[in-house]
């Protein structure tokens, strides 16, 4: 019955998000943001909702490494997995505006959460700090977005049709925004509550539950949105999604379980030994990518879904204590890690030469 409500979790998570997209979409569209900035913040923040009600659930409960699985692992999985595929599907364009400012904000707040984690816990005063800087993020994007968003052409056909529909369409949005976080709150508990049995029934901590079964299930409305959206040609929502996701989970999600948590949030040292600079690592990664050409190639995004998936097994092989797992380290270590550093140095010193050549 357990897994049944697990299973079910996952379905009302999706099912809460693409309300709450669809309805908060339609409101930021009203808002005359740009699509960047709707995909930074409102579809970003809004596909990262499971990771909050998870989050905070967890933290509520007591069981932080839920809480702390779940933004870690939605981060890494966010980038290497989602991205990854989505630059498969199309190789992603990146908006300047992205890699000047967003990305490094990205970096600035995943180096935040691991320095704050190095004394084992995150206190309610960082919590504060964390939920205080994502407020200021978000006032921050979209007054630029509005700026930016006035020099854009509109239809003025259309921009009379919208205004005529305005409030008949504003109050089912709201509507929407409503039933989405209803379903969202109620697919949070048995999914938290399923991942707890579940990792009492396989002998694995819940840390590793979270990180891998948790984090890609609350990351599916990112995953499905940013997939979509390269699909569709779209971009900047595409991107301009998961990196938002990952900004909300650290400044937004850990900030406001940390609030609402009973004592403060435990950082496990198997956390801050591997995951959470496996997360800071993959943010500094988007880096060069990006600068590349200033796109996501079809090459890098295999290379970010390989590294996903070998985090992902490295995760079983420790969970179950296999004997390949030191295998598995030297090849890492010694072959796989470097001779990727390797092409990605090559490549952004490439880059770097077609830029000066044309100035």
């Amino acid at each position: 019955m357990t897994i049944i409500l697990f299973i079910a979790g996952f379905v009302l998570l999706i099912a809460g998000a693409e309300f709450l997209v669809r309805g908060a979409s339609k409101i930021a569209t009203y808002a005359g943001l740009s699509k960047l900035v709707i995909g930074l913040t409102v579809v970003a923040y809004g596909t990262s909702f499971p990771e909050l009600v998870v989050s905070s659930i967890g933290s509520i409960t007591g069981q932080t490494d839920i809480a702390v699985g779940s933004v870690v692992g939605s981060n890494i999985f966010n980038i290497l997995c989602v991205l990854g595929i989505s630059a498969i599907i199309l190789p992603l364009y990146i908006s300047r505006d992205l890699i000047r400012l967003d990305v490094p904000i990205m970096i600035f707040v995943s180096v935040i959460m691991l320095l704050f984690s190095i004394d084992g816990v995150i206190s309610r005063f960082e919590s504060i700090f964390l939920l205080t800087l994502g407020f200021v993020y978000t006032w921050w994007v979209i007054k630029t977005g509005k700026k930016e968003s006035k020099h854009e052409d509109f239809n003025s056909g259309e921009k009379k049709i919208l205004m005529e529909k305005k409030w008949k369409s504003l109050s089912s949005s709201i509507f929407y925004v409503l039933i989405g976080l209803g379903l969202l709150i109620i697919g949070s508990r048995w999914l938290v509550n399923g991942a707890a049995y579940i990792a009492r029934s396989m002998g694995v901590s819940e840390l590793i539950v979270a990180l891998v079964l948790v984090a890609a299930g609350t990351s599916l409305p990112e995953a499905a949105t940013s997939i979509i959206a390269a699909i569709r040609k779209e971009r900047d929502i595409a991107v301009g999604n998961l990196i938002g996701s990952n900004i909300f989970n650290i400044i937004f999600v850990l900030g406001f379980s940390g609030i609402v948590a009973t004592d403060t949030i435990k950082i496990s040292s198997a956390a801050l030994k591997f995951d959470i600079p496996v997360m800071v690592a993959v943010s500094f990664a988007c880096l060069p990518v990006f600068f590349t050409g200033e796109r996501i190639a079809r090459w890098e995004g295999a290379i970010f879904l390989g590294y996903y998936l070998a985090y992902a097994l490295y995760l079983v092989l420790t969970a179950r204590q296999h004997s390949s797992l030191t295998i598995f380290n030297e090849i890492m270590l010694s072959f796989i890690i470097p001779l990727t550093l390797l092409t990605l140095l090559v490549t952004l010193l490439r880059s770097v030469r077609k830029k000066a050549k044309k100035q």
